[in-house]
């Protein structure tokens, strides 16, 4: 089994590729990944004891690195190649057709195909997405729809659960009130300026708040420079990339996602149900499928920082209506947003190839 991946940063896309990873590793399976030398997928699956191969791609049209993965998957006798960026995509799967190998690829992200270039999907064997709503967009986009399957992201309830405390979180950010969190890698889409205009609103209603923004990212001075701007200083903590999450999610009284553009069936929803932390977030891509207003959630508009605020101000003033929504959330992630349902369900269209 060959993962490729040519992104250079370190997301919910890449953490989802080191947790499939560890997890076939762990149930028999041969797993390799090949990423970019400098990206930090690199370091991140040395760390997790998985091995990493370096192939440079420099773009879709790069024979070398056709030829390098060709030479890759030849020497491992890779029977598999799962795909999951653009680059990536297109390099492995010449290079896995040149050698009669099975082709998955992965969407992780809710944008639409236009389809003069989804060339890319069409090659695959089977086409793997976050979601239901990210399976209508790949059909849409001409794939055969007994070729597209919905693998939600999945939870480690190992690490995410009931149980977790986030006392020494809040004790190192000085965090003796109200916390609210927006946990995502720092880039236009997952709305960061939408946060910090909602936080502008919650906090002439609730001076005492505290707003977090875990993660970094591209975006990460601009997001500073606005909390500047705005005057939040003083209740706006960024604390950059984090791996205690589950602590985080725990510290926090609401997590926050208010994703604009794209959006999968998000990791950090489930994972905050997990540890029985409410959610507010937008109704993009995949996020309805967890995220029921007023049921395991408040689901709001993107792009609407008021009805934004409005929602994260219910939360927190109504706690009893909160911790229910989240106990709600909290029995679909056991139910069906688990690590070990959402490979039972990706090993199973690996086994279909195979047979």
């Amino acid at each position: 089994m060959l993962h490729t991946e040519s992104s250079l940063g370190l997301g919910g896309q890449e953490i989802r590729i080191v947790t499939e990873a560890r997890w076939l590793l762990e149930h028999g399976w041969d797993v390799v990944i090949a990423c970019q030398p400098a990206s930090r997928l690199r370091g991140e699956a040395w760390a997790a004891g998985l091995s990493v191969v370096t192939v440079r791609m420099r773009s879709a049209f790069d024979i070398a690195a056709v030829f390098a993965l060709r030479r890759l998957i030849s020497r491992l006798d890779v029977g598999i190649v799962h795909t999951h960026s653009s680059v990536d995509s297109w390099l492995a799967t010449v290079a896995a057709r040149s050698t009669r190998r099975s082709v998955v690829r992965s969407r992780h992200v809710s944008i639409p195909i236009i389809r003069r270039r989804a060339l890319v999907y069409r090659l695959a064997d089977r086409v793997l997405t976050t979601g239901e709503a990210i399976r209508a967009i790949v059909i849409a986009a001409g794939v055969p729809a007994e070729r597209v399957v919905s693998v939600p992201a999945g939870v480690d309830t190992a690490r995410f659960h009931p149980g977790v405390s986030g006392k020494t979180v809040r004790d190192e950010l000085g965090l003796t009130g109200l916390a609210v969190g927006l946990v995502a890698n720092i880039r236009g889409s997952k709305g960061h300026n939408d946060f910090l205009d909602a936080a502008l609103v919650v906090r002439r209603r609730l001076p005492a708040a505290r707003f977090l923004i875990v993660g970094d990212g591209v975006g990460f001075d601009d997001v500073r420079r606005r909390v500047h701007d705005l005057g939040l200083t003083s209740h706006v903590v960024m604390t950059g990339f984090r791996r205690d999450v589950p602590e985080v999610m725990a510290a926090l009284d609401v997590l926050v996602l208010p994703s604009t553009r794209s959006e999968a069936t998000s990791q950090v929803i489930p994972q905050a149900l997990a540890v029985g932390t409410p959610v507010v977030a937008t109704a993009v891509g995949g996020i309805p499928e967890i995220v029921k207003d007023g049921v395991t959630g408040r689901l709001v508009p993107p792009g609407e920082p008021a009805a934004l605020a409005a929602a994260i101000e219910d939360m927190l003033t109504d706690v009893g209506r909160a911790h229910a929504m989240a106990h709600a959330g909290q029995a679909l992630v056991r139910e069906r947003f688990t690590v070990d349902a959402m490979m039972v369900a990706t090993t199973t269209v690996y086994a279909s190839l195979m047979r």
